[in-house]
């Protein structure tokens, strides 16, 4: 956002500061949909790609087993001609299904951030004015400028996941072609090297495959909605304690049950993102995620033994001051979302002692 829109968005929070956080919000949750609707354009046309490329290759299939069965008097360059038609196929077939998933989870993800969107427009057309007496408006006006900074916190996620979109999948495509074009020129000069390479070839698509999943998962889980929260955070903690190298571990407390969709989505979000916090910023040694559902109030502790802070120094300064390092950023702007549904966040933690941080999740829907 240039300087200018900033000076802008200042000034109209400033004039009416309801009525530029609904016309923001509005505005955004218009893009979002127009979004929404491009990429399902491109699911259904990639997915009408992707089933001709099976089919395809399906056909080859059954041609090289023609050929294997008559390999002695097939020339060598009609089996060389089809293997190659057959590399293409196969490549295709991969690269357009990376292309669906990519398309699916970000249609995933634009309609998260459409139902957060929904939800915080709700909320403050729900809400009475911001222009009340003196005593609240120093209150309400912190109110606007706190859901301006949740919704550049969502601008800032799509930012990341497409870096890491780009920087992953996306890079490793472009050298899937450059070891395949590789093969194709060893396949007369230098069989065996040309199998080696097709071996390397192998290896490092299994290895992308498994990123993607990753990815895909860290994306948008979908045990989450077959499973529920538990079992996707249970999954989640194995893999950090594997990925990261961090000693982690899961506790229940009470039964396990389903919650409504978006509270799962809200509740795994946030436990996935201050892991993810302690991990940047704590460097801890071991991690504990507790989840208590033994009340009508979910509630999910993260426990580290890491490097804490002050909380009376960190959050001791305004909303808006810039100084605040982007760990407690983060942990205001989870707060505010939490609190947007009747929920809360606490925190405790010293540089001794390492970090607590608890979330409060109504499990039924908050009205105002």
């Amino acid at each position: 956002m240039s300087m200018n829109m900033d000076i802008d968005l200042d000034d109209e929070l400033a004039d009416d500061p309801k009525a530029a956080i609904i016309e923001m919000v509005t505005n955004d949750l218009s893009r979002i949909k127009a979004a929404m609707e491009e990429i399902r354009g491109q699911i259904e046309q990639t997915q009408r790609v992707v089933d001709h490329e099976q089919q395809r290759n399906a056909d080859i299939a059954a041609e090289l087993r023609t050929i294997n069965d008559n390999l002695d008097t097939t020339p060598r360059q009609d089996i060389q001609a089809k293997y190659d038609e057959a590399l293409d196929a196969r490549f295709r077939l991969t690269t357009m299904r990376g292309q669906l998933e990519k398309f699916q989870a970000n249609l995933e993800h634009l309609e998260h951030q459409q139902q957060i969107l929904s939800m915080i427009l709700s909320k403050i057309q729900g809400v009475s004015s911001l222009e009340a007496d003196n005593a609240n408006t120093e209150t309400n006006g912190r109110g606007g400028l706190n859901i301006v900074r949740i919704v550049q916190a969502q601008e800032e996620e799509r930012q990341r996941l497409a870096r890491q979109m780009h920087d992953g999948p996306a890079q490793s495509l472009t050298n899937f072609i450059l070891q395949a074009e590789i093969c194709q020129r060893l396949f007369d000069r230098n069989p065996d090297r040309a199998a080696e390479e097709l071996g390397n070839l192998k290896t490092a698509a299994s290895v992308t495959f498994q990123k993607v999943r990753d990815f895909i998962f860290d994306l948008r889980p979908m045990m989450l909605d077959d499973l529920g929260v538990v079992p996707t955070v249970r999954r989640y903690v194995d893999s950090f304690s594997e990925k990261y190298d961090i000693e982690t571990r899961l506790e229940l407390v009470g039964e396990e049950r389903r919650l409504e969709t978006h509270h799962e989505v809200m509740l795994f979000r946030g436990i996935q993102r201050l892991m993810l916090l302690s991990r940047d910023y704590a460097n801890p040694g071991t991690l504990v995620v507790r989840i208590d559902m033994s009340d009508d109030v979910i509630k999910a502790i993260i426990e580290d033994d890491g490097r804490g802070f002050d909380t009376e120094t960190a959050f001791g300064g305004s909303d808006d001051d810039e100084r605040l390092d982007p760990r407690i950023q983060a942990i205001l702007t989870l707060k505010e979302e939490f609190e947007l549904v009747g929920g809360g966040l606490t925190i405790n933690s010293s540089e001794a002692d390492g970090t607590t941080i608890r979330l409060d999740l109504p499990s039924e829907d908050f009205t105002f």
